[in-house]
């Protein structure tokens, strides 16, 4: 069984846990890490199971970002409101 994954086009071969790990860490370094984000999930790898996971970290990144936002409008307005009160 363990010989299947050798048998595997590079394009298709799985990432381990700790290559899924370390591309986590990869993709956490601020301008590095999202510089080459960006370039796995454009197609700067030909392994599909990188791109797609470089993919999903970019979009789940834009989630979080959205919600950064939405949470700061929100404190501010009620900051902004607490002002007029007092």
């Amino acid at each position: 069984m363990a010989n299947d994954y050798n048998n595997l086009p590079d394009e298709y071969r799985p990432i381990s846990m700790w290559g899924y790990f370390g591309y986590e860490i990869l993709f956490s370094i601020p301008i590095v890490g999202f510089i080459l984000l960006l370039v796995f999930s454009f197609g700067g790898t030909k392994n599909v199971n990188l791109r797609n996971f470089a993919r999903s970290y970019f979009c789940f990144l834009i989630v979080v970002v959205i919600l950064v936002i939405i949470i700061a409008v929100i404190g501010g307005a009620a900051a902004a409101s607490a002002a007029v009160y007092y």
